[in-house]
């Protein structure tokens, strides 16, 4: 189960620290951030990083070899996939607490590719995911220098709220058995909430288990409320096992600990496949390196705006293909951004990288997993975007569903599933807004330099035969017929005769050739009826496509105009229309 991204990152205590964050990196140390973090690491941070370390130490590790299980893989590879991933990360990678691992997420898809190849063989089972790892750190490495990741630009605010709030739900919930001693099957909220339900209706809670849980929630509570400088993990996590080693034998006995971590890495291998294998492997990459992309993309953006930072998304598709080409180099599988760890590292108190670098696994054996349990469930809750998601209602009822439907895919559907749901309504909305944008008919109103919209503007007053008509969007396919209907409406709802339409062209950006046709067509219409059609304030580009066009030669030169005051200057004088204006500094 997975948390979403959330962190507040360090506050510059010295202003050559902000501005060192303004500027970009150069040299090897723009394709090694790492690098950079080490010139700039102050002695202060070591004592956090290594704290958070070694809390993290104990939740990512044993996550890992529980995902490595859920592949289909043995346990021990779970390990394998992450410090190498670590590693290469904290080398590579932009974000400077972002934890990379093993995911829930991807984990089905690992064993949905390799098991069936496999065919009962353990071993080769570890050579296949070794090599899907491979390939989908090059599908990650090669979008990264091609630089795709203009792609995360479409994770809007209350798309990112929406995230969060979602992850947080589903994360307090997936631990709160863990908390309470016990274990429940599923991936999903409703599984989980049913499987809750069903343990403490069948009394399941372990006792001892929940009241260490629940103290050490409650002790983190206080100590992040009244001394917020006290590493409350760190002090919980340890105060935990203390409390465990002290129980009697008999009590303690069932409660779930951590347990023994396995040291070192296997030799740096290439994994040994056939061509064969290789092509069949080669779906399944794709698909796992599409979901670690979006799955990535959102937890570094909002790492990077909480703390004030600028985000290099084609850096992160870097980080993220080379974490996953070590993890494949080690019989490890594929990774992604932990959106459960990443929180904890950052309550913890991680100030760089180097806390996923810090881990004394063997100092965390003891530990009870219901402790860990609440330190994942304060992270969740810090995660939470109550404020923000309620300004999005205050000031736009749009964008608080759109964080709505982001929330709610997120919690039932799944991470990947509620992203790509909410970022297709908000591109459909953006669509709508292009295809029925905002238009006006525009009229001189006394007091007010310019043109404005006679619908906002009833006393605004029109030129006798000249209408004047704004368009606020680029003409494409789908709105090319409206633009036609809409000026002819206004032709025809003119208070005189019509002998020009002045289209004012400065918010049309583009004009494709469908749009094109139908201008030309326009034109002939207009002119049948004895009327001229005209733009003011187009900019060069759209005048560089209608020449490529031909358009701009049909309709002359001398009907384009810099602004509208020339044109309606030139409309009076043509026609010898007599117009008295309020201020002539007003064209």
């Amino acid at each position: 189960m997975q948390l979403g991204r959330a962190c507040e990152s360090i506050q510059p205590t010295h202003r050559s620290i902000s501005l060192e964050r303004l500027a970009p990196p150069r040299g090897v140390e723009r394709w090694m951030p790492g690098l950079a973090v080490l010139r700039s690491y102050r002695g202060p941070w070591l004592l956090r990083d290594g704290l958070a370390g070694l809390v993290l130490a104990a939740i990512l590790l044993t996550a890992g070899m529980g995902y490595a299980q859920a592949a289909g893989l043995p346990a021990i590879n779970g390990l394998y996939a992450t410090i190498p991933a670590l590693v290469a990360y904290a080398l590579f990678g932009p974000s400077r607490i972002l934890v990379l691992g093993p995911d829930s997420a991807l984990a089905a898809l690992i064993a949905a590719t390799v098991l069936p190849l496999a065919a009962g063989d353990p071993a080769h089972a570890v050579a296949l995911a070794g090599m899907l790892a491979l390939l989908c750190g090059g599908l990650c490495l090669i979008a990264g220098l091609a630089r795709v990741g203009f792609i995360t630009e479409l994770i809007s605010k209350p798309i990112r709220y929406g995230y969060l709030n979602g992850l947080a739900l589903t994360v307090l919930v997936g631990q709160l058995p863990q908390l309470l001693g016990f274990a429940v099957g599923g991936h999903s909220l409703l599984t989980e909430l049913v499987g809750l339900g069903r343990g403490g209706l069948e009394k399941q809670v372990n006792t001892p288990a929940a009241a260490i849980g629940l103290g050490s929630l409650v002790l983190i509570l206080a100590l992040k409320r009244w001394r917020p400088a006290v590493p409350g993990a760190l002090v919980a996590v340890v105060l935990a096992e203390v409390v465990l080693a002290l129980l009697p034998l008999d009590v303690g006995r069932g409660v779930a600990v951590v347990g023994r971590l396995p040291q070192g890495l296997p030799p740096l291998a290439f994994p040994a496949v056939t061509l064969a294998e290789l092509r069949a492997l080669a779906p399944g990459a794709l698909a796992i390196a599409l979901v670690a992309f979006a799955d990535t993309s959102v937890l570094p953006r909002t790492l990077a705006q909480r703390s004030g930072q600028s985000v290099d998304s084609n850096q992160e598709l870097i980080g993220l293909g080379l974490a996953n080409a070590a993890a494949g180099m080690f019989q490890g599988f594929a990774v992604s951004s932990s959106t459960s760890r990443t929180p904890v590292a950052e309550a913890a108190g991680a100030r760089s990288q180097v806390t996923g670098l810090v881990g004394a696994p063997n100092l965390v054996a003891g530990v009870p997993t219901a402790a860990l349990g609440a330190v994942v469930i304060i992270a969740s809750l810090a995660l939470a975007e109550a404020r923000g998601v309620r300004r999005l209602y205050q000031l736009r009822s749009s964008e608080f569903l759109l964080s709505m439907l982001c929330f709610f895919g997120v919690a039932l559907l799944g991470v990947i599933q509620g992203i790509f749901a909410a970022i297709s309504v908000a591109l459909l909305a953006f669509i709508w807004r292009a295809w029925r944008p905002c238009e006006a008919v525009l009229g001189r109103v006394d007091g007010l330099k310019g043109y404005h919209d006679v619908s906002r503007h009833p006393e605004g007053r029109r030129i006798p035969g000249l209408v004047l008509y704004r368009w606020d969007a680029p003409l494409f396919f789908a709105n090319a017929d409206l633009f036609r209907e809409r000026v002819l409406q206004a032709v025809a709802e003119a208070p005189t005769p019509t002998r020009w339409v002045v289209v004012a062209a400065e918010p049309i950006t583009d004009v494709d050739i469908t749009a094109a046709d139908m201008l030309s067509a326009l034109d002939g219409q207009l002119h049948a009826a004895g009327m001229d059609l005209c733009f003011a304030e187009m900019k060069g580009q759209v005048k560089d496509r209608l020449k490529r066009y031909g358009l701009f030669q049909r309709f002359g030169s001398e009907n384009f105009f810099p602004t509208l005051g020339q044109a309606v200057d030139r409309y009076l004088g043509r026609h010898r229309v007599t117009w008295c204006d309020w201020d002539k500094g007003g064209f």
